[in-house]
C-alpha cells in the first residue's frame, strides 16, 4: 500500500475546515461546503488535490463511524408523539420522489441498477441539515419539528435498509430462488442478531462495568469501537455493507447501556473523530469524482432528476400526510424540511460509484441534486411555516414537558405555582426552610445539591422539558444547567444571571444553548424581599403585534427596575417562563410584577 502523503491531507483538512465553516456561517450543514471545496480543488477544476488508496481507507474508517454518530443520536422514545404523522412523513416523502427517480434514470436509457440507486438517493432525506435549520428558525418546539425529524429517521433507515438489499444481489451475481433466499436470509439473521445484542447483551456488558467500577473512558472507547468495527464486519458477512453495521450499533450504543456522563463524553469523541477529522475526507474526496461535463452533456438528466426529487419530495409528503389529518398545508411545510439531502445520500453514492453500479455521471448528478435540494430548505421552509403562522396553523408540542426551578426562594415558588397547572414542576434547593415552603404548597420537591447527577435524576430530569436556575448565585445556576445539557440533555435552559457577578457571563449561556431568565440581568434579593411581604402587585399586559422578549424590555425601560416580566400566556391559557430567547405573539399576554 502507497504511504499516505501528508501535505495532501492537511491541505484537505484545511480545505475541509474552511469550506465547512463557510457553509455553516450561511446556515448550511458543513458536508455542502465540504463537497464544494473537493470539486473545486479537485480534477473537476483547480486539480491541486487527487485521491490516494490510503485517504480512501481513511475516508472508508470516516463514513463508517460517521454512521455510528448518527445512530446514536436517534431517540425513538423522544420521537414517540410524531410516530404516526411522522411514519406518513417518511412514506410519502421516499415512496414518490423513489419512483419518480426510478423512471427518470430508466427515461434516460440508465441500468435498472443505476436507476434503483438514484431512486434510493433522492428519497433519502438529511437530519443533519433540517436539525439546524430549525434551530436557526425557532421551531424545534412546533410539531413540525418532530414530524421532520420521525421522518427523517424512518426514510433514511428504509433506504439504509433497500441499499443492503441491493448490495447484496450485486454481489452475488446471478441469483437463482435458493440464491435470493439465502441473500434475504443472511440479512433477515444479521438484523436479528444484531437487534437481539443490542437489546440484551450490550446492557449486560454495561451492568458488568458499572459493577467493577470502571469509569475509564479510554477503556469504553475501545469497547465500543471493537462492538462497532464488529457489527461492520458482521454486515459484511451477511453480505451487507459495512455502514449498516455501524448504523445499528450507534442505534444501541446510547444512554443507559454505559455509564451516562462517560457515554456522553464518547458520543462527543465519535462525534469529534468522524465530523471534525475523518468523514470531511470522504466527502471532499467525494468532490474529487464530480465531473462539471454534465451541465453540457447531462443537463437535460441533471434538471429532470432535481426537479423530480423536489416535486416528489413536497407533494409526495403532502399527499400521504392526509390521513394525520393535520391538513395539506402542515403537510406541504414538512415536505420542504425534508427536501434536503446530505451524508446517507452522499455516502450510498460514494458506494455505488465505487462498485460500479453508477456512472461518474450519475454521481455528479446526485451530488449537485443534493446541493440544489439543500439550498432550498431554509427558503422554503421560513415561507411555509410563515404561511402557518398567519393562518394560526403553526402548532407548538414538547416530547419531553415540565420544568426543574432550582431555587425554592419566594419568587421561585411563585413562579413554580404559576407553571404547575398539571403537576409538572419540581423544585431542587438545599434549603430545608424552602424545601419545606415547597411541600405547603403542594409543589413536588427534592432536597439536595444539584450539581450532583443523582439529585437531577431524583427530579426526573430525563423526563422534564425545561431547566430553570433561579437562585442568587449565577454560577450555581450556569453550572447546574450546563449538568441538565451535558448529562440529562434537557433541550430549554433559562439562568437567571446577576448583574454583578463577573464569573457568569453571555458566553457561558451561549456554550450550553442556554437563555437568561427575565431577559434581563436581576438581583433576586429585592424581589425576594417584595414577595415575601407581599409588596408587590401582579399585573399583566396583551401584545397588538409579535415582539421580542429583549425588545418588549427596551419600551419599558423607564420601568425596568421596578417591574419584573414573569410569565407569557397564549391564547389558549398555556403559561411559559419570558426569557431571553423567547417571542411574543399578537394578543399573548405578558404577566409581570410590580
Amino acid at each position: 500500500m502507497e504511504e499516505l502523503n501528508i501535505l495532501n491531507l492537511l491541505i484537505i483538512l484545511v480545505a475541509a475546515w474552511l469550506g465547512g465553516s463557510i457553509s455553516k456561517k450561511l446556515g448550511y450543514p458543513a458536508i455542502l461546503g465540504e463537497l464544494v471545496i473537493g470539486i473545486i480543488l479537485g480534477p473537476a477544476l483547480v486539480g491541486l488535490l487527487e485521491t490516494s488508496e490510503m485517504l480512501s481507507v481513511l475516508a472508508e474508517v470516516g463514513i463508517i463511524l460517521l454512521m455510528v454518530h448518527i445512530g446514536i443520536e436517534i431517540n425513538f422514545r423522544d420521537l414517540g408523539k410524531a410516530s404516526w404523522p411522522g411514519l406518513l412523513a417518511a412514506a410519502g416523502g421516499f415512496i414518490v420522489p423513489f419512483g419518480l427517480g426510478y423512471y427518470t434514470i430508466i427515461y434516460f436509457g440508465g441500468t435498472d441498477m443505476a436507476a434503483l440507486f438514484v431512486a434510493i438517493a433522492v428519497g433519502v432525506t438529511s437530519l443533519a441539515t433540517k436539525s439546524r435549520i430549525l434551530v436557526d428558525l425557532k421551531l424545534l418546539n412546533t410539531r413540525i419539528a418532530y414530524v421532520l425529524m420521525a421522518g427523517a429517521l424512518i426514510s433514511d433507515t428504509l433506504a439504509l435498509i433497500i441499499f443492503a438489499g441491493i448490495i447484496s444481489f450485486v454481489d452475488a451475481g446471478n441469483i437463482d430462488t435458493v440464491g435470493l433466499l439465502w441473500v434475504a436470509g443472511k440479512a433477515i439473521l444479521f438484523f436479528i442478531f444484531t437487534a437481539v445484542a443490542g437489546i440484551y447483551l450490550l446492557p449486560l456488558l454495561g451492568k458488568y462495568l458499572a459493577k467493577l467500577g470502571t469509569k475509564s473512558r479510554t477503556l469504553h472507547f475501545t469497547l465500543i469501537l471493537i462492538i462497532v468495527f464488529g457489527f461492520a464486519e458482521l454486515a459484511e458477512l451477511a453480505g451487507l455493507h459495512s455502514i449498516l453495521g455501524a448504523f445499528m450499533a450507534g442505534l444501541f450504543i446510547r444512554d443507559g447501556v454505559f455509564n451516562r456522563q462517560i457515554s456522553k463524553e464518547i458520543n462527543e469523541v465519535f462525534h469529534d473523530i468522524s465530523i471534525g477529522f475523518l468523514a470531511p475526507i470522504f466527502f471532499v474526496t467525494a468532490g474529487f469524482n464530480v465531473t462539471l461535463d454534465v451541465f453540457q452533456t447531462d443537463l437535460n438528466m441533471l434538471i429532470a432528476v432535481t426537479v423530480v426529487a423536489m416535486a416528489g419530495k413536497i407533494l409526495g409528503t403532502a399527499l400521504f400526510y392526509l390521513p394525520s389529518g393535520y391538513g395539506w398545508r402542515e403537510g406541504i411545510a414538512v415536505g420542504t424540511g425534508m427536501n434536503g439531502r446530505g451524508a446517507v445520500e452522499i455516502i450510498i453514492a460514494g458506494i455505488g460509484l465505487q462498485m460500479g453500479i453508477i456512472t461518474a455521471e450519475i454521481f455528479s448528478i446526485l451530488v449537485f441534486m443534493a446541493i440544489f435540494t439543500t439550498l432550498s430548505v431554509p427558503v422554503l421552509l421560513t415561507w411555509t411555516t410563515n404561511w402557518l403562522k398567519k393562518r394560526g396553523e403553526l402548532v407548538h408540542q414538547q416530547s419531553r414537558s415540565g420544568y426543574i426551578i432550582l431555587g425554592a426562594n419566594p419568587l421561585g415558588l411563585y413562579l413554580a405555582k404559576h407553571l404547575n397547572s398539571e403537576g409538572k414542576v419540581t423544585v431542587i434547593d438545599a434549603n430545608k426552610d424552602f424545601i419545606q415552603a415547597a411541600k405547603q404548597a403542594g409543589i413536588k420537591y427534592v432536597y439536595g445539591n444539584v450539581l450532583k447527577e443523582e439529585t437531577m435524576e431524583e427530579a426526573e430530569a430525563m423526563e422534564k422539558g425545561t431547566f430553570i436556575g433561579l437562585t442568587a448565585n449565577s454560577e450555581i445556576n450556569l453550572l447546574a444547567a450546563q449538568l441538565a445539557n451535558d448529562s440529562f440533555y434537557m433541550p430549554e435552559k433559562i439562568v437567571l444571571m446577576a448583574p454583578s457577578e463577573t464569573g457568569a457571563d453571555v458566553e457561558s449561556l451561549d456554550r450550553i444553548d442556554a437563555s437568561s431568565m427575565f431577559a434581563n440581568k436581576i438581583m433576586l434579593g429585592p424581589w425576594i424581599y417584595k414577595v415575601t411581604s407581599g409588596d408587590f402587585e401582579e399585573k399583566s399586559e396583551t401584545a397588538s403585534e409579535e415582539i421580542s422578549t429583549r425588545e418588549w424590555i427596551k419600551t419599558h425601560k423607564s420601568e425596568n427596575d421596578s417591574i419584573l416580566p414573569l410569565l407569557i400566556i397564549n391564547a389558549e391559557g398555556v403559561k411559559r417562563p419570558f426569557h431571553y430567547h423567547e417571542t411574543i405573539h399578537p394578543e399573548e399576554k405578558i404577566v409581570y410584577l410590580q
